[in-house]
C-alpha cells in the first residue's frame, strides 16, 4: 500500500471539489470580462465564489484579489507594499517561505529595501521582545513585516493578534502567509490586525493554480500583473473560473465540519508521532512539532543517527511512503533546508523528515508508515 504523507506540499483534491469543477470545466467556458450571456454566466460563478470566501472570513468581498496561488499572493503584497505604500523595510524571518524570503532579497536589490531578519526563540518562535526592538527603530520610512501564520516545514504556530497589534503601534504594516493555516483554522478578518494574508487552494483539497490575497479595505494598492484591469486592476489576465469555483468549494468543505477535521487528523498526528516514540527512544521532533499548539498538520522528525541518513527520502519512498525533507541540498547528499538551517535545528548525521496529515489519512496508513519508518532506520545499524 502506498502511503502519501506529503499533505503540507499538497492534498489530493476532494472528490466534492471535483464535481463543483467539472460542470464549470465542461459549460461556463465563456471569459469573465466578456459583455455578453456566456460572459457573464462565467462572471457570475466568480463573483458568487468570491462572495461565499469572505463570508467564510467575515471579510468584504472586495478585499478578496484571485491570483494563482500563495506564492503570487506573496509577491503582489510585499512588492506593492514597497511600490504603492511607501514602504522601505521589510521585516521577516530567514525561516519564512522561499517566495517572502527571495521576494525580500529582490526587493533589497532592485529596490534598496531594507531587509530585516527577528530572531527566533530556540524552538524556532519569532522573539516578540526582538521584533518590537526592530520597529522601534527610526527608519526613515515605513515597516512592513512579513511573518507567516505556521511554519510550513516544523510547525510552529505564531501569534498573529500579539503580531498585528504591535504593528499597529508602530505604525507597520503586516503581511502573513497563511498558507498552511487557510482553511485548517478559522479566521476572523474583520477582527485581525493584519494587512495582507495569502491563501492557496491545493493546500486545502483544492486544485492548484488558484489562490487569492486578502487586501485590507483601507490599504490600496495597485497590479503586479498588468493587464486587461480584472480583479479591480490588481491581477490581470483572464479569471481561471474553475479554479476559483474549486477553491470557494474546497473551503465550503473545510469549514463545513472544521472541529472533525482537527480532531482527526490531529489524532493521525499523535498516532504517528506515539508511534515514532516507542521505536526510537531518542527521537527529536523539530521545532516541538509534537505539541498540541504546533499546526496540527505537520509533524517534522529528526531521526536518530544512521549511516544512510541522507537517503532516508528515498528509502521511505521505495517502502511507499511519500514525505518530505523541506527543501533538499542541491547535492541531494542531506537532506536539510533553509529553515533547518535558520533554526539551527540541521544535523547531517540525523534525518529530519516531514510528515504531513489530511482529513483523508487513515489509521492504516498511519501504521504502514511506522513499519516502513522502523524498517528503513533500524537496517544496517552497529
Amino acid at each position: 500500500m502506498n502511503v502519501y504523507l506529503d499533505n503540507a506540499a499538497t492534498t489530493p483534491v476532494a472528490k466534492e471539489v471535483v464535481e463543483a469543477m467539472v460542470p464549470v470545466l465542461a459549460d461556463t467556458f465563456g471569459n469573465p470580462s466578456s459583455s455578453h450571456a456566456f460572459g457573464r454566466r462565467a462572471k457570475v460563478q466568480v463573483e458568487q465564489a468570491r462572495r461565499r470566501i469572505a463570508r467564510h472570513l467575515n471579510a468584504s468581498p472586495a478585499s478578496i484579489v484571485f491570483t494563482s496561488g500563495g506564492t503570487e499572493a506573496d509577491n503582489l503584497a510585499l512588492r506593492a507594499a514597497v511600490r504603492d505604500l511607501g514602504c522601505t523595510r521589510i521585516i521577516t524571518s530567514a525561516a519564512e517561505h522561499s517566495a517572502v524570503v527571495k521576494t525580500a532579497d529582490s526587493l533589497a536589490k532592485s529596490n534598496g529595501v531594507v531587509v530585516e531578519h527577528v530572531r527566533h526563540e530556540a524552538d524556532g518562535v519569532c522573539d516578540l521582545a526582538h521584533l518590537e526592538e526592530l520597529l522601534s527603530q527610526p527608519n526613515g520610512g515605513k515597516t512592513i513585516v512579513s511573518l507567516m501564520h505556521a511554519n510550513n516545514e516544523v510547525a510552529v504556530v505564531q501569534d498573529l493578534q500579539a503580531i498585528g497589534e504591535m504593528c499597529g503601534r508602530h505604525d507597520a504594516l503586516f503581511h502573513s502567509d497563511t498558507v498552511q493555516t487557510m482553511c485548517h483554522y478559522a479566521f476572523d478578518l474583520s477582527a485581525l490586525p493584519v494587512h495582507f494574508v495569502t491563501c492557496a487552494a491545493h493546500k486545502f483539497h483544492g486544485p492548484k493554480g488558484v489562490g487569492f490575497l486578502y487586501v485590507h479595505k483601507d490599504v490600496k494598492i495597485g497590479g503586479q500583473i498588468e493587464g486587461g484591469g480584472q480583479e479591480r486592476s490588481l491581477r490581470g489576465g483572464t479569471e481561471n473560473t474553475a479554479g476559483i469555483v474549486g477553491l470557494a468549494a474546497a473551503m465550503d468543505l473545510a469549514y463545513k465540519d472544521l472541529d472533525g477535521h482537527q480532531q482527526h487528523v490531529r489524532a493521525m498526528k499523535a498516532r504517528m508521532a506515539n508511534g515514532l516514540r516507542d521505536i526510537f527512544p531518542d527521537i527529536h521532533f523539530n521545532g516541538n512539532s509534537d505539541q498540541a499548539d504546533r499546526l496540527y498538520t505537520v509533524l517534522n522528525v529528526q531521526f536518530p543517527p544512521h549511516p544512510k541518513s541522507g537517503m532516508a527520502l528515498f528509502l521511505l519512498d521505495l517502502e511507499g511512503i511519500a514525505c518530505s525533507g523541506g527543501s533538499a541540498c542541491s547535492s541531494g547528499a542531506t537532506l536539510g533546508s533553509h529553515v533547518l538551517r535558520a533554526l539551527n535545528f540541521h544535523d547531517p548525521s540525523r534525518a529530519s523528515v516531514r510528515f504531513s496529515f489530511s482529513r483523508y489519512t487513515t489509521e492504516d496508513e498511519v501504521d504502514q508508515a511506522l513499519k516502513a519508518v522502523a524498517k528503513v532506520f533500524q537496517r544496517n545499524q552497529g
